[in-house]
């Protein structure tokens, strides 16, 4: 009896030993903040993963060269984490030389690497589930009379395996994505196409398309559980239940040229800011515009007053942690470029200085 309480005694300092070295594990170097996407311009497969903090404005730049002594070798289309994987889309200018590459999210150590024989035209990835990721892809492209020659899919990455398990076909120029409930919904760019696809992620099979008009781009799900999608020059609100569009809006100005883009979601789901902007001719066609926003409950959109009188051409993204705005602004394609952090009333916090055409972020917890 005595020897049994003795070994009771020691299971259990055991026990609390263990829990307490998970409990103070050290962090490791990229356990927090933002890890922005630089896509790199196109023709010199120059795309990098560079870590800010949310406050401060150090700058950890290239964290995949860094931590693999290799570069990731073509632009960067996006990047997301499935617990503590990290999935890096590489999009390179060479046909034949896409790929998807696997690190530890909390070191960036490679892991492994799915190679363009298995993924072609990377465009976007999601965690769908706690094994499982989706990425859209265009699949091989061909000239400027038929670009998207081919059906785009859905590759589900299976992260146990770090393999493609399957690939579903979706509509051409598969490209945005979007997690609700047990569906993703995909839109496409630059094809034409009019449905957005539904997918049951339990089955990995699509379920049904909606008909929403030409090359629809979502833009995420608001506080009323409505999904908004940008389709054939309207912004669409959707019943994710019934599937089907509850209200259709365009959005009013008195430059008629202006084109909106960079559609993001505040924290609270309740506002939507993008970008508007235009090429202008009497300035040998630079790009100019400002940055907007509308309530997710108006009734009409128009682009009257600036939110921040600027425009951003390196995309637009919202911290869900502390509502700031992230801004990515792109001088040119051959220099670094800036990411700009506002309040959600739109004050300017600050700037910090990234790599070449920061265009996406991922907010780490």
């Amino acid at each position: 009896m005595k020897i049994n309480s003795i070994l009771v005694a020691l299971f259990t300092v055991s026990i609390f030993a263990s829990c307490e070295k998970n409990e103070t594990e050290p962090l490791q170097p990229y356990d927090t903040g933002v890890i922005v996407v630089n896509s790199g311009n196109f023709s010199d497969n120059n795309g990098t993963l560079s870590l800010i903090q949310r406050t401060g404005q150090t700058t950890v730049t290239d964290i995949f060269q860094k931590e693999n002594m290799r570069s990731i070798s073509g632009g960067l289309s996006g990047y997301a984490e499935v617990n503590d994987k990290g999935i890096i889309l590489v999009d390179n200018s060479t046909a034949g030389k896409d790929a998807i590459e696997i690190v530890n999210a909390r070191t960036f150590k490679t892991v492994a690497t799915i190679p363009s024989a298995e993924i072609e035209n990377p465009r976007t990835v999601i965690k769908v589930s706690e094994t499982k990721a989706y990425v859209s892809a265009w699949d091989a492209t061909g000239d400027f009379s038929n670009f998207y020659k081919n059906p785009g899919y859905i590759a589900v990455l299976d992260l146990t395996s770090n393999k493609i398990a399957k690939k579903i076909a979706v509509q051409n120029g598969a490209e945005s994505l979007a997690l609700v409930g047990n569906e993703v919904y995909v839109g496409n760019t630059g094809s034409g196409k009019t449905v957005l696809t539904v997918i049951d992620v339990t089955t990995d099979a699509v379920k049904q398309t909606i008909e929403v008009g030409r090359n629809p781009s979502i833009i995420g799900v608001d506080a009323s559980s409505k999904l908004w999608v940008y389709a054939g020059g309207e912004l669409q609100k959707i019943n994710t239940s019934s599937k089907t569009v509850e209200n259709k809006l365009k959005i009013t100005a008195s430059n008629a040229s202006k084109s909106p883009s960079s559609f993001v979601l505040s924290a609270d789901k309740a506002t939507i800011y993008y970008t508007f902007s235009f090429y202008d001719a009497a300035d040998n066609y630079v790009q100019k515009g400002e940055t907007y926003s509308f309530s997710t409950t108006s009734t009409a959109i128009e682009a009257k007053t600036p939110f921040i009188n600027r425009l951003f051409s390196g995309g637009l993204a919202v911290d869900p942690q502390t509502g700031d705005l992230y801004a990515g602004l792109v001088p040119s394609y051959k220099q670094a470029g800036y990411v700009f952090r506002y309040k959600a009333n739109g004050t300017l916090i600050d700037s910090v200085r990234a790599e070449i055409a920061p265009s996406k972020f991922f907010f780490k917890k």
